[in-house]
């Protein structure tokens, strides 16, 4: 009896350590999530669901090491609408990167990201499948930051854009005490490659700037906003189809919760 109450007192202090280096570990990760519905999804200026509502919403793994890999998803609208055969209506992006401060006040991220479009369709002569990948850094000072994205192929159906880039500062301001948070956005996409080399040659191109202003509030987690988005995209670049604008101005609400 005496044995056996010993060799358990044994085992015990030795699984113990163990147990309580794993439950450190586990700690030293986090999960977040979030979901949310916009009116209309904007992207870089430009609506993906051709000025339709989209239902989103992603998980995020961190590790206090400043290593974190996330996934997020919406619906789109624009592959099919602009001239693909086939199914596609879904968004699926993947990421991974590692953020840090290099002061107290000043922060930075790097990182790749991989933008695919789940589905089975053909894309118009010319064109290939919008999946696409990027590598990106970016540094923060309070609430001003600036990002520079880096296309490390083809770049959403446009063939051999490796180059292909976009620069984007931002600002978000939140008022002490109110859960308000003002914003304002400035982008530009810049495209390399062949194909953005034929419509510079033909007189036009798909390089432009695009713009935004916000206002959100904070209600106990759940985040109304409210978007202005502009740009300078031309007719005739890769942003025209029957006729219409996809970086024309527009306005979109949106709803968001994190947990």
């Amino acid at each position: 009896m005496k044995s056996n109450l010993l060799n358990g007192l044994i085992l015990a202090a030795l699984v113990m350590p163990g147990a309580a280096m794993a439950a450190d570990a586990a700690s030293d990760f986090t999960i977040s999530s979030n979901v949310g519905l916009v009116s209309n999804y904007v992207f870089r200026g430009i609506t993906q669901t051709v000025g339709k509502p989209a239902i989103q919403g992603g998980m995020d793994l961190s590790h206090s090491s400043g290593l974190y890999a996330g996934v997020w998803g919406s619906n789109v609208d624009w592959i099919l609408a602009s001239g693909s055969v086939g199914t596609a209506s879904m968004e699926m992006d993947t990421y991974a990167g590692y953020r840090g401060k290099a002061t107290e006040d000043i922060s930075y991220d790097v990182g790749a990201v991989r933008y695919n479009y789940l589905g089975n369709y053909t894309p118009p002569a010319g064109y290939v499948k919008a999946d696409t990948s990027e590598a990106y850094g970016s540094i923060a000072y309070q609430w001003l930051s600036a990002k520079y994205s880096y296309s490390l192929g083809d770049f959403l159906t446009v063939p051999k854009a490796s180059g292909t880039s976009y620069l984007e500062v931002n600002a978000n301001y939140t008022l002490a005490d109110t859960g308000v948070t003002l914003g304002a956005h400035y982008g530009k996409q810049t495209y390399k490659g062949t194909a953005a080399d034929a419509l510079a040659a033909a007189g036009t191109s798909a390089t432009y700037s695009d713009y935004k202003v916000s206002v959100s509030k904070d209600f106990s987690g759940y985040v109304l906003g409210l978007a202005y988005t502009n740009t300078n995209a031309v007719q005739g670049g890769y942003y025209t189809f029957a006729g219409k604008n996809w970086g024309a101005s527009a306005v979109a609400a949106s709803l968001t919760h994190s947990f």
